[in-house]
């Protein structure tokens, strides 16, 4: 049901975007003198959920910062016992970038020139930050990390 109401939501918005195109041409002076990227990515979070998560230049026209929110991927290797995160953030330095663990999130910014990024990444696993390596090159972050294996809590309780 919940669900239900979720698609029917995001149907109508999708058909509302259709059917406003004529708004979108009069902003084509802002297409053309800015780069104009935008997308969303869902995935079922773990409360069963979808958790959907916007990326890329905002929707001309609702334009209420100039901080946009790079696309990030999350790539697990368990067998090699790793986390990597891949970011697609082009038109900065790699003297511009900041990222940071806290606690269960991962943060990254960026800013050069009228170009802004910045996002926050909840890991779903526990790292070693101090395992922590990145990368840079051609627009794409790459930022790994060492996993800690996580121990089973719990105590064996014995039957008298």
């Amino acid at each position: 049901m919940w669900f239900d109401n979720q698609l029917d939501q995001m149907f109508r918005s999708l058909s509302d975007r259709f059917f406003n195109m004529d708004d979108d041409f009069e902003l084509a002076k802002y297409a053309f003198t800015h780069p104009y990227s935008y997308g969303y990515s869902m995935i079922m979070g773990n409360n069963g959920r979808p958790l959907i998560r916007h990326y890329g230049t905002p929707v001309p026209g609702l334009i209420t910062s100039d901080v946009r929110e790079p696309f990030v991927d999350e790539v697990v290797d368990k067998s090699g016992n790793t986390l990597k995160l891949v970011a697609e953030m082009p038109g900065v330095d790699k003297k511009d970038i900041k990222v940071t663990i806290e606690g269960k999130y991962a943060k990254i910014s960026a800013e050069h020139g009228e170009r802004k990024y910045q996002t926050q990444i909840p890991l779903k696993y526990k790292v070693d930050e101090n395992s922590t390596k990145a990368t840079y090159a051609n627009g794409i972050l790459e930022v790994s990390f060492r996993l800690i294996e996580q121990k089973p809590k719990g105590k064996a309780i014995t039957i008298d």
